[in-house]
């Protein structure tokens, strides 16, 4: 049986509306062979702010330590900025599958010109830099953003006009992507790929929308295939060279007690 961690950045709670939905597909999702468990923080990161991106980063680093020690096949962060991506890959000896990442890359399998929608107009330079990161700014050309905030994400998933006016607006910063010629559109995040699920596919000009949820679950499970059937595994050496324990631990106590901050004395 293969064992998948999905870590969101949602509240199970507060955030029930979408996180309901997201486990539920992302279990649809996996083969009959897997079984996937859907992690959540509590609050949600409804901030948007690269101080709540930092935030991220720890979450997922702390989410894949508890992964690996509980025997976790691979491990999925399941916001589209994949906050910690290459620290947590150095950090954790598993298969370690972004969102973002998974779903430009494939994106590059079933087009030439890539363009992202995000869900706000701050992600815009975020997103830029994570495409130069990942090496596909000759293929990801360009970031368009709607103007909404987290909560009018969840209030679409229960109001089916509000959804088709947020629909509609995503096609508007869409439109000119195509019109450029981009030929893949992608919805860059997990609130607007699982909302906007029954509209992803091809569009009536053959213009591909994709949906990366389900491609991040199959990434995840191909990877531990690969490593069991052939194996090949994440890289040990360079930018993924594992830390010491004693770094590691270091770490963690340092966020837990602030401990690390010691004032200069000149006594």
């Amino acid at each position: 049986m293969t064992k998948l961690w999905f870590q969101s950045f949602t509240d199970p709670d507060s955030d029930r509306a979408y996180f309901d939905r997201l486990v539920d597909f992302v279990r649809s999702a996996v083969t009959p062979d897997a079984v996937v468990h859907v992690y959540g923080i509590r609050p949600g990161d409804h901030d948007l702010h690269p101080v709540t991106e930092l935030r991220g980063s720890l979450t997922t680093l702390r989410a894949a330590l508890r992964a690996k020690a509980e025997n976790y096949d691979a491990f999925v962060i399941g916001h589209f900025q994949e906050p910690g991506l290459e620290i947590v890959r150095a950090a954790v000896d598993l298969p370690i599958i972004g969102l973002g990442e998974s779903t430009m890359l494939h994106a590059c399998t079933i087009g030439r010109k890539i363009g992202l929608v995000t869900i706000n107009p701050i992600f815009i330079p975020y997103h830029e830099r994570q495409i130069a990161a990942a090496g596909l700014s000759e293929r990801v050309v360009a970031v368009r953003a709607v103007a909404a905030e987290v909560k009018d994400y969840m209030r679409a998933f229960d109001d089916n006009a509000f959804r088709e006016q947020m629909f509609a607006d995503f096609m508007s910063q869409a439109q000119p992507l195509i019109d450029d010629g981009v030929d893949v559109i992608v919805p860059a995040g997990g609130l607007p790929m699982l909302l906007f699920g029954q509209q992803t596919g091809i569009a009536p000009d053959g213009v591909a929308i994709l949906n990366g949820l389900p491609v991040a679950m199959e990434a995840a499970q191909s990877a531990v295939r690969l490593r069991a059937n052939y194996g090949i595994a994440p890289a040990r050496v360079g930018t993924y060279l594992p830390p010491t324990a004693n770094a590691l631990d270091q770490l963690l106590a340092g966020l837990a007690e602030d401990s690390g901050i010691i004032a200069h004395s000149s006594n």
